[in-house]
């Protein structure tokens, strides 16, 4: 008599490209999850992360990986969509809300990621959002992914009728070099992800935006080597 083994829970992971949304997808995959990865498309000018993503995804074996696209360069208002604003260097123009922070992107995502979840049946979400080594966008707090959670179940068929939408943000309290220690431990290949905010078209970074310094600093104090490749 054959033994039925109970299916796979679905989970949509979103995916950017970077080490963080890498180490999430490891993490969902890591607690029994089938992953369907989401990456968008919404006219970042480092949009070499998005070869990044689809590297990831074959590396970690997700079930499958979809690239939206919504461009928000119509909105602008961001140094990754607008041409006109310059990505900050060296800790230059550092303020409480950086010019990188991009209006409305977390949401934006989140929701297309709840939209299909719902169509694949998924109670799950996951996000790579943090909330200790991050540039202070708004859309990266506690408060921010508990907000959308409850939305994601006032707002949806699948919130109202089924068990519940859960959103997890599992680096949210993590320092960076938790999140490096945390992705080797998990067989995460950092060398196939691209952080840097204005990488070109190889993947290769800047060294001196935000994104750069932070993730070298994380690696730093993780004490492991930092495969990101300089141009």
């Amino acid at each position: 008599m054959s033994i039925e083994t109970a299916p796979r829970r679905k989970a949509v992971v979103l995916l950017s490209g970077g080490m963080d949304s890498a180490v999430v997808v490891a993490i969902a995959r890591a607690q029994g999850f089938d992953v369907y990865a989401l990456s968008v498309r919404y006219g970042q000018r480092h949009t070499s992360e998005l070869d990044a993503a689809r590297r990831v995804a074959g590396q970690l074996g997700v079930a499958t990986h979809k690239v939206v696209d919504v461009d928000l360069r119509a909105i602008g208002g961001s140094a990754l969509t607008d041409s006109g604003i310059d990505v900050p260097v060296d800790g230059e123009g550092s303020a409480a809300i950086p010019v990188t922070y991009v209006p409305a992107r977390n949401t934006i995502m989140l929701a297309l990621a709840l939209g299909w979840a719902e169509v694949l049946g998924a109670a799950d979400l996951f996000c790579g959002v943090n909330a200790v080594d991050y540039s202070g966008y708004p859309d990266c707090r506690p408060e921010f992914v508990a907000a959308f959670e409850r939305l994601a179940n006032l707002a949806t068929r699948a919130g109202v009728e089924g068990a519940g939408l859960r959103v997890h943000a599992p680096l949210q309290h993590l320092s960076k070099a938790d999140i490096v220690r945390e992705g080797l431990r998990l067989g995460v290949d950092f060398a196939l992800t691209v952080s840097c905010y204005q990488a070109d078209v190889e993947g290769r970074a800047c060294r001196a935006c935000d994104a750069c310094r932070l993730r070298a600093q994380g690696f730093d104090a993780a004490g492991a080597p930092d495969p990101t490749r300089y141009a």
